[in-house]
């Protein structure tokens, strides 16, 4: 069973940092694209920023030069610097990944998994 583990949220006061992390763990052969999403109050799920297996990085216009996605192949990671944070920033924040897996006697496919969610919170 694949899934995805979030952690690093919590409260930091406008302009201060935080650093999101995400790692998969069960059985699969690849990871294609992760990314991270934020759900604010009374807002839709919005995509933040997106990484591909190669590298290759897109981010929202509200986070651009602020955030960073970076991830760790190794270890199947994902992580997000939310640098110079500012109060609508204010959300529930959601990895996402593409996995490449053979489930049961199946051909393998790629499949959509969501973590948790972990709350961020900017606020003085």
């Amino acid at each position: 069973q694949v899934q995805l583990v979030e952690s690093g949220g919590g409260l930091v006061q406008p302009g201060g940092s935080l650093r999101l992390s995400c790692a998969a763990s069960g059985s699969f052969i690849s990871i294609n694209d992760m990314a991270w999403y934020h759900l604010a109050p009374g807002k839709e799920r919005e995509l933040v920023a997106s990484i591909t297996s190669g590298g290759s990085t897109n981010y929202a216009d509200s986070v651009k030069g602020r955030f960073t996605i970076s991830r760790d192949n190794a270890k199947n990671t994902v992580y997000l610097q939310m640098n110079s944070l500012k109060p609508e920033d204010t959300a529930v924040y959601y990895c996402h990944a593409s996995i490449y897996e053979r489930r049961s006697s199946l051909a393998p496919a790629t499949f959509s998994y969501w973590g948790q969610g972990t709350q961020v919170t900017v606020s003085s």
